[in-house]
């Protein structure tokens, strides 16, 4: 296999993994605060509903848990490229808390 062919087959067998975290933080971040945003509309009720329903106590919970995944993902996403930037890898064991170790030479 020639030097080229193994680039176009790395990029083939990766170019996916781009395009779903391009989707994933590029598309549904804001997807998720425009949903926390209208599930806090929800849980207020009246002149923040369209049709002035009651409050709903639901909503207030729904908005707190995507507005917790969206702090989430830019938190991890800054302690990414700052422990990159240092020469250092991160690991996630069990995807909610991150470890940074240095990586073996």
């Amino acid at each position: 296999m020639s030097p080229f062919e193994y680039d176009l087959k790395f990029a083939k067998d990766t170019i996916w993994q781009v395009g779903v975290a391009g989707l994933v933080l590029g598309a549904g971040l804001p997807v998720l605060f425009a949903g926390a945003i209208k599930a806090l509309a929800w849980g207020e009720g009246g002149e923040a509903e369209t049709s002035h329903a009651r409050p709903n106590p639901l909503g207030k919970v729904i908005a707190a848990m995507l507005f917790l995944i969206v702090v989430y993902a830019i938190v991890v996403g800054i302690i990414y490229v700052i422990a990159t930037g240092q020469g250092e890898d991160i690991r996630f064991h069990g995807l909610i808390i991150p470890e940074i170790f240095k990586p073996k030479s």
